[in-house]
């Protein structure tokens, strides 16, 4: 018995993605560990609390679980069966709760089970540590007494968020409550440094400077926000370098902490990739996509569920790419797919008969049940494709698309949103919103007073959709109040903006698809940080990083940096190359093992307050770009309606998120 973090644990090969170490601790280091002994070949039973369900969910799957000898998946608050022949494996939070339950479970002349191994997903409490120890009947049932420190959430091979799915409204609502705030960025803090505590990294830590218009304006919790955290964290991974085995003594990676305040347009503005378009458009519930397929001998039809996730090919490959480019790549799929499969060319029964549409070779080519599963994913992602285009056309989106970068590079102004709500009197009230929230970014003077009113009239929205608009001033400066207090509608953002312009173009950037040339600001933020051009007054380094720190970017035409052992697979967003049987997605799984390059040390961002796919997307591509492997936290994963939503909470107390529909 050990109370550590394994020992057993060493560096993880370089072929493994972030959220493939996450997946090996989570199966190998802990369940497999438990194989020893008198429980080597014993079925085992799973306990777990709410919060590490979800770490566990988020990285296995039960087939994967059930793989590693556990019969039983067991929820510690609720009543349980005993099994006094069987062992179980506790993995859970160290709450003062948590070990009051565990110890009822095991102490006693009848405990739950035969012999318990414990492992917690953060660092336990001397005082709790003590109680376990204090129960001699509980104690010498221990199997194991561990701690994971894994306490974070990956969404993605590149991507985890903390789920502070409040921390929008604690942070920045318009009550400061600084204990509350206080908490969530401990909290936060804690969940962060586990990431770093996984991966045996030992971070250098920028962030987001607090800024005040002058000398007179008194620096609010708000504005310290990331400077908090980034002490949290610091303070964390310093206890993990003294107390965690092989742990690292000097730097590894980069860690740059924001807020939702360096970009309000990357939430709201409509982005226009695959997997954008799929999660804005689409009411999925996370990566759950529900559609309906035809009912056998005639029934009614059958709803059907699929996770669109890095397990399917096919959306691994198209993901990035513009929902149009997207389009057309699904077309070439299923005429590949018919063109090379004779039997699905005995099929067509015409083979030089002219090109079908889509929507045909799809009817036609899911009678061959010999290549059904083929099929089902090519013809999953036609229908989603073809759904997302419907809805663009039927929305109007086109035009409301173009008017929303126009905006953003200074190529529209206030005239054309008024002339836009005038002719569209159709808009939803959504796309009003998340319109008029770009304009506020970029004419930030159109919303004061009686123009705001003005604005409200034009777009037919209300006075509480309108607060919606005004809550963005809490990513920015306060309100003037000096201004009169009599104006229905005063808002003031960041009078230092000049530009009427949200963001430059970028030279050396191909706009191959219309709609496609906006960017997050987190895009500039990352390139600068790799080539030391970001400045270090509005992000200083909380820590001076050690003389044989090599955190020096890596080019792409450089060699990298030969103390670097990360690797990544060959990007997404490229087009591989057809495969012999017209269905080329299965080589982006197929070869992912061998297609791995090395590359620079791993860079972090996290930004508070949620992050956006665009955001995830850019992280994909800087790291095919920049040699760097570029991983993503945030508090959130939000898409539009969610950010609308939050945003929405953060001057409405009295409501909770289930209560409020956008």
């Amino acid at each position: 018995m050990s109370l550590s973090d394994s020992d057993s644990f060493s560096y993880v090969p370089d072929h493994k993605t972030f959220k493939q170490i996450t997946r090996e601790r989570l199966l190998h280091e802990m369940l497999r560990s438990t194989k020893t002994g008198d429980s080597k070949s014993t079925w085992k039973v799973l306990i777990m609390d709410k919060l590490t369900v979800k770490i566990m969910s988020h990285s296995c799957k039960m087939a994967d679980i059930t793989d590693e000898a556990v019969s039983l998946v067991e929820d510690i608050y609720k009543r349980r069966q005993p099994l006094p022949t069987m062992d179980a494996i506790y993995f859970i939070q160290p709450t003062r709760e948590n070990v009051i339950m565990f110890l009822s479970d095991m102490s006693g002349k009848k405990p739950l089970y035969r012999k318990a191994f414990v492992f917690f997903s953060s660092t336990i409490s001397r005082d709790l540590l003590m109680d376990i120890k204090k129960d001699a009947r509980a104690l010498s049932r221990l199997g194991a007494l561990r701690e994971m420190n894994l306490e974070y959430f990956p969404i993605d091979s590149q991507g985890f968020i903390t789920y502070n799915e409040r921390a929008l409204e604690v942070l920045f609502g318009n009550e400061e409550n600084n204990h509350k705030g206080v908490a969530c960025l401990d909290e936060m803090a804690k969940r962060i440094a586990t990431v770093f505590a996984s991966l045996r990294e030992f971070p250098s830590v920028r962030f987001r400077a607090a800024k005040s218009l002058d000398a007179t304006t008194m620096t609010t919790f708000r504005d310290l926000i990331p400077t908090r955290l980034a002490a949290g964290v610091w303070d964390c991974v310093m206890k993990y370098k003294k107390s965690i085995p092989n742990f690292p003594q000097t730097e590894t990676c980069e860690l740059l902490i924001l807020d939702r305040s360096i970009d309000q347009i990357a939430p709201v503005i409509h982005e226009w990739t695959y997997d954008a378009m799929c999660h804005d458009l689409l009411n999925m519930e996370g990566n759950k996509y529900v559609y309906e397929v035809p009912g056998k001998s005639g029934g009614p039809p059958e709803r059907k569920e699929v996770l669109l996730e890095d397990h399917d090919p096919i959306w691994l490959e198209l993901r990035h790419a513009h929902i149009a480019d997207a389009s057309e790549r699904l077309h070439e799929k299923m005429t590949n797919f018919i063109s090379k499969n004779k039997a699905a060319q005995i099929q067509q029964g015409t083979r030089g008969s002219g090109e079908m549409s889509t929507r045909d070779i799809q009817k036609m080519v899911q009678a061959l049940p010999q290549y059904s599963e083929q099929i089902d994913k090519l013809s999953l992602h036609v229908e989603i494709a073809g759904k997302i285009n419907r809805i663009i056309r039927e929305s109007g989106l086109r035009e409301l698309g173009q008017l929303e970068q126009d905006l953003v590079f200074g190529d529209a102004t206030m005239k054309d949103v008024i002339k836009f709500f005038t002719m569209k009197e159709d808009i939803s009230r959504e796309n009003k919103l998340r319109l008029l929230m770009i304009l506020a970014s970029v004419y930030p003077e159109k919303f004061e007073g009686e123009k705001g009113l003005n604005l409200m009239k034009v777009a037919k929205l209300t006075e509480e959709d309108m607060n919606l608009v005004q809550n963005l001033r809490m990513f920015g400066v306060q309100p003037d109040t000096k201004k009169s207090l009599t104006a229905s509608f005063g808002l003031r953002f960041d009078i230092r903006k000049k530009k009427r312009a949200a963001r430059k173009e970028r030279p050396g950037e191909e706009e191959k698809w219309q709609l496609s040339r906006f960017y997050p600001i987190l895009e500039e933020l990352i390139e600068k940080l790799t080539k030391d051009d970001l400045s270090k007054e509005d992000y200083p380094c909380l820590n001076d990083p050690s003389p044989s720190y090599h955190g020096t970017p890596v080019s792409a035409h450089a060699t990298p940096n030969p103390h670097s052992m990360r690797s990544r697979r060959t990007g997404s967003w490229a087009r591989p190359r057809a495969s012999e049987d017209g269905y080329s997605s299965d080589s982006v799984l197929r070869h992912t093992s061998s297609d791995f390059r090395r590359l620079g040390q791993r860079i972090f961002v996290f930004i508070v307050g949620g992050a956006t796919r665009s955001e995830l997307r850019v992280c994909h591509k800087l790291t095919g770009k920049l040699k760097r492997e570029i991983i993503l936290g945030s508090t959130s994963m939000d898409d539009p309606a969610q950010f609308l939503t939050k945003l929405k909470v953060m001057t409405t107390h009295e409501l909770s998120l289930d209560d409020l529909q956008i």
